[in-house]
């Protein structure tokens, strides 16, 4: 509902400053620890209309005319502050809304194509993998819960040097299927580059099948699919694990099939505004004049493509097919990614939005698959399952086993995605195991255990008898069920926030905002031994958090479990 609220004050607030004689292109209106809205639309009014940002919001609020919108009880002016304030009408409306099912989101228009993960398929998902798959699959479920419709890519480098390797490995090297099939992929690809440390002759071998691969030769192309599909099928079981899935896996090689390859290397040649110059042999792109020192190859001098030039054709495929591309891509990416935005820009293709996060490490240090040193995340996730497993184990020794594994396994998904994704992108960033777990206060278990006391104090009161009463919200009027209930008007829009800013960090910190505003009512104010028509509001107030939680913890990907 807080979306429906801002509308309504962002239209009383461009009447009033129309009316006041200000003409302003922004509104400059925000939530406020002060007021339910605040505008600070006064100073630049002040710099532009030569008066003091507190006169002008005194005639601002002067000129206001709200009395006949029920969602605003007050506006003040507050200094060069505009305050806007919610009524108890729209307090009750956010409650009956929820528990009617309306959350206030608008149906979006149009299709996102979002890429992430898209890991080399040399081995399994380790805990570098992991930032970008939470992060990238959170994105989605915003998007999607925002109202768009949202196309889910991997992208699959099955022509790079990392398959060639488990290609020339496979040749060297028996696969032991008694192994998950990725963690045998990267034993293949270990041998094979500690087998060309020793014979380093034997990288012209590897060559080779890098040139056959691309020129289309039938017996090594099916080779590179067989093996690089084995190393995805391994890689979607341990994507499973985390609750994710990819609607599209677009492979590299039919870009060089279909000829979309040589049509953009064609075009960029072409493009007046792209400088192309040989360099002995290979064909690279001068950026200088873009402020990029390093150049930017086009292809080899064997003639051979790069994954680059590749990924330029990839795009042009998604922005041929989307109404916004999102990236999800690591911090080393930064440079190249920013290079293919201005070929991409250029060349009259839209540029994707990109998202750069920093990595995610463990205590132990850092990972490298080619040397054989890295934490898988199938390591990490069963790692995590079992140290849920005990704090489970501790506290319902009263469910059967079956249960608890259960409850452990949801637990271990959900403190994994939230200890990852409720850090900024941008920011660096060790996986700990203690807070991921914490069920008091840092980790995902308790939100999920907030869940399900909402569902626990649900089922009592429906055993005794007591139902919530919708027509008794108006009743709802101590501090902390009215600061309850503006938490829970906010999920929307903090939701539309994280799709247009991309920052999936803002739900995980309304998940845990929402959870401590929850704690607090539930300490202040009884429930089921309230009188009876506070009673039926206050259960009312409980549905509605319920629904709202859970929506939360599913954005988040994170299972609303009914009982911990």
């Amino acid at each position: 509902m807080f979306l429906q609220f801002r509308d309504i004050v962002k239209a009383v607030l461009k009447n009033a400053i129309k009316d006041a004689g200000y003409a302003v292109d922004k509104l400059e209106l925000e939530p406020s620890p002060f007021a339910d809205l605040a505008s600070t639309i006064c100073y630049r009014i002040a710099s532009a209309y030569k008066i003091s940002p507190d006169k002008a919001a005194e005639n601002i609020v002067q000129n206001m005319d709200y009395e006949s919108e029920l969602f605003i009880s007050e506006v003040r002016a507050s200094g060069p502050y505009i305050n806007f304030y919610a009524s108890s009408y729209f307090f009750a409306a956010t409650v009956r809304s929820i528990i009617e099912g309306d959350l206030g989101f608008n149906k979006k228009t149009g299709l996102v194509i979002l890429e992430h993960t898209s890991a080399n398929p040399d081995g399994p998902l380790h805990i570098g993998h992991i930032r970008n798959t939470v992060i990238g699959d959170t994105l989605a479920r915003i998007l999607r819960r925002a109202g768009w419709e949202v196309e889910v890519e991997y992208y699959v480098n099955d022509m790079g040097r990392q398959a060639a390797m488990v290609v020339f490995g496979l040749d060297h090297f028996e696969l032991d299927r008694s192994k998950k099939i990725d963690h045998a992929i990267a034993d293949v690809y270990i041998n094979a580059n500690r087998l060309l440390e020793r014979e380093p002759e034997l990288k012209s071998k590897v060559d080779e099948l890098i040139k056959r691969n691309e020129s289309g030769d039938e017996d090594v192309v099916s080779r590179f699919r067989q093996a690089v599909t084995l190393s995805l099928d391994g890689a979607r079981e341990t994507l499973a694990r985390l609750g994710v899935v990819h609607d599209l896996f677009v492979w590299e090689s039919d870009f060089v099939r279909s000829g979309d390859v040589a049509q953009i290397i064609s075009e960029i040649v072409a493009c007046p505004s792209i400088k192309v110059f040989e360099k002995e042999g290979a064909l690279m792109i001068d950026l200088r004049d873009a402020g990029f020192d390093k150049e930017f190859v086009i292809s080899r001098a064997d003639g051979t493509s790069i994954y680059a030039t590749r990924d330029l054709a990839y795009h042009r495929f998604k922005a041929e097919r989307g109404d916004r591309v999102i990236d999800v891509f690591g911090a080393d990416h930064k440079l190249i990614s920013s290079q293919l935005s201005y070929i991409l820009e250029k060349l009259g293709i839209t540029k994707p939005e990109i998202v750069i996060f920093e990595f995610v490490s463990l205590p132990e240090g850092s990972m490298s698959t080619r040397e054989g040193k890295f934490i898988s995340a199938d390591e990490l996730i069963d790692e995590v399952e079992a140290r849920a497993r005990i704090e489970v184990n501790q506290r319902r020794e009263d469910l059967p086993d079956e249960k608890r594994a259960e409850i452990a396994r949801a637990v271990a998904r959900g403190a994994i995605r939230f200890d990852i994704v409720r850090v900024a992108a941008e920011k660096p960033t060790v996986f700990d195991w203690e807070q991921a777990l914490d069920f008091e206060k840092q980790g995902a278990p308790y939100l999920q255990y907030a869940h399900a006391r909402c569902c626990s104090i649900l089922k009592r009161a429906s055993e005794l008898g007591y139902d919530l009463e919708l027509e008794s919200i108006e009743l709802l009027k101590h501090e902390q069920e009215v600061a309850l209930i503006r938490m829970l008007s906010k999920f929307a829009y903090t939701i539309e926030e994280a799709a247009i800013s991309l920052k999936p960090n803002m739900v995980a910190t309304y998940a845990k905002n929402l959870v401590e505003s929850f704690n607090i009512f539930y300490r202040d104010c009884p429930v089921l031994n309230s009188e009876s028509r506070l009673k039926g509001a206050r259960l009312a107030l409980i549905e509605a958090t319920k629904v709202i939680l859970s929506e939360t913890l599913e954005t988040l990907g994170i299972e609303p479990l009914e009982e911990m």
